[in-house]
């Protein structure tokens, strides 16, 4: 697909570590929101198991709309839209989970999910990678929402960061979030890297979600090996990989589960 429909972001990027566990690439959008604006130490800080689910959704649900309205979402008249919507057609209702999956019209090699079912891939990502390695990267990600993992660490940020007024929670009312505390929000539960346990989950459920759906599971090795590729000679540039798995550990992994490693 041609460079010249994608739209790149103006203002300074933020470089960070997020691909579906793996490299060092941008949050466009992201890099507009003032992240160290000071957060009210005067807020009520709620019991993370007093967060509902509704509640966590709303947060999400902010989020997700914030991120749409800072990158640009590929549309159906575009190569990108169409692709993705037929990469991901049959799952806006999926394994109990309503998910909105759509591309951002951005170079880096990325990609995230949201507690409340948004995923995004960015059309770096598939300029680089076949159909079925899309598909292995859309698979992982709804394994990252089915096992809760970014719910988990919503509510986390949510009690450390004292970002839920404690007397709208008591009025039953979820308080808007101002946009420099959506952005740190972001970098805590969208940005940090998963652990190894959650990045295994992932991966397992993606690789069980493309031999479900009759794709080629060897999709999930052959992405792992592009990031490996794109991740060597630039290990100082991802202090992560100290305490996460590499994509060349993965794919090594996957391999063994397929029975070819």
């Amino acid at each position: 697909m041609s460079d010249d429909s994608i739209v790149l972001t103006r203002r300074e990027i933020l470089r960070i570590s997020l691909i579906a566990g793996g490299v060092s690439v941008a949050t466009p959008g992201w890099a507009q929101f003032n992240a160290g604006k000071a957060m009210s130490a005067g807020k009520g800080i709620a019991a993370a198991e007093s967060i509902s689910d509704a509640e966590l959704k709303a947060y999400f649900d902010q989020m997700s709309a914030e991120t749409d309205r800072l990158n640009p979402v590929a549309g159906l008249k575009n190569p990108y839209g169409r692709r993705i919507a037929a990469l991901s057609k049959g799952l806006t209702a999926h394994d109990g989970l309503t998910l909105n999956i759509k591309a951002y019209l951005v170079k880096d090699v990325n990609a995230f999910a949201m507690g409340n079912g948004t995923i995004r891939v960015f059309a770096g990502l598939m300029d680089r990678f076949t159909d079925d390695e899309i598909r292995y990267v859309i698979g992982h990600e709804i394994g990252h929402v089915k096992n809760g993992h970014s719910k988990k660490r919503m509510q986390t940020a949510l009690r450390a960061q004292a970002l839920q007024d404690a007397a709208g929670a008591a009025g039953g009312k979820v308080a808007r979030i101002a946009s420099g505390e959506l952005g740190e929000l972001f970098k805590n539960v969208i940005v940090a890297q998963h652990s190894q346990a959650n990045e295994k989950q992932a991966d397992d459920y993606a690789l069980n979600f493309l031999k479900a759906k009759g794709y080629q599971p060897m999709g999930a090795v052959t992405a792992l090996d592009k990031l490996a590729a794109m991740e060597a000679g630039h290990r100082d540039a991802a202090p992560w990989l100290a305490t996460h798995p590499s994509p060349a550990a993965r794919a090594k992994r996957m391999r063994k589960e397929l029975g070819i490693g």
